[in-house]
């Protein structure tokens, strides 16, 4: 009986979670592609802060929280696969987030598909910006 009960809590508690991840979703997303240059992807190589913009200090810091928010969230979302909630969509979330190698590529790759590409410039339309220039043909 014991184990029923830590169940049903692991299963709220991981419903609420995911829950909440899927809201932040829908606000972030929006917001973040609304922000990014119309550039962004046609650009060989990823856009950078301006060096005065950046503090060593606290570049550091924020870089290390990211990519610890974003193996979280990868981490959630493998849970997620297997209990409720949208398990794909925080394991994107969770690799945008993070920092490796090849990560603009595969942003590039993702976003030249028809069907992504249309759709972020349909969230930006919404938000009254300029449209994403397509990636170039890798």
């Amino acid at each position: 009986m014991d184990l029923e009960i830590n169940w049903t809590q692991f299963l709220l508690w991981s419903s609420a979670i995911s829950l909440a991840i899927l809201l932040l979703t829908l606000v972030a997303v929006p917001w973040i592609v609304a922000r990014l240059p119309s550039d962004y992807f046609a650009s060989p190589h990823r856009h950078t802060l301006p060096k005065s913009a950046r503090h060593p200090l606290l570049l550091a810091v924020f870089t290390m929280l990211k990519n610890v928010v974003g193996f979280l969230l990868l981490l959630l979302g493998l849970i997620m696969l297997v209990t409720p909630g949208q398990g794909l969509l925080t394991i994107l979330t969770g690799v945008l987030l993070m920092n490796f190698p090849g990560k603009y590529e595969l942003e590039c790759y993702v976003v030249a598909k028809p069907g992504v590409l249309k759709a972020l410039n349909w969230l930006r339309a919404r938000g009254g910006h300029a449209p994403f220039e397509p990636p170039p043909n890798r």
